[in-house]
C-alpha cells in the first residue's frame, strides 16, 4: 500500500487547483501520476471512502476529497463509518 501517495494526490486536490481540475476532467489520467496501488486506484474512482479511511487515509485530508461529490457532513461521517452511502455515484 502507498498510503503516502494517496494523501499526497488528495493534498495536491485541496491545495492546488490545476491538480484538482485536471482530477475532475481525468481522473485516470491524474492518478497515473501517483504511485498508487491497483486497490487504492479503485477506491479513489469509485470515491468509496470507507475504504479509503480503513486505509488509513488521515480525514482532514479524506474530507475536502469527499466534498468533490458535494458531500455533507452527515453523509461523510456515515460513508466513513461503512455506512450504505459508502460510495457515492
Amino acid at each position: 500500500m502507498s498510503l503516502y501517495h494517496v494523501q499526497k494526490l488528495f493534498y495536491h486536490l485541496l491545495v492546488d487547483p490545476k491538480v484538482k481540475q485536471r482530477f475532475q476532467n481525468d481522473c485516470d489520467a491524474t492518478l497515473l501520476d501517483y504511485r498508487l496501488t491497483p486497490e487504492e486506484v479503485r477506491a479513489i474512482q469509485a470515491f468509496d471512502l470507507a475504504a479509503l479511511y480503513r486505509m488509513g487515509v488521515h480525514p482532514l485530508l479524506l474530507r475536502p476529497f469527499s466534498g468533490l461529490k458535494g458531500m455533507a457532513m452527515p453523509e461523510y461521517l456515515k460513508a466513513i463509518a461503512g455506512g450504505a452511502e459508502g460510495k457515492l455515484p
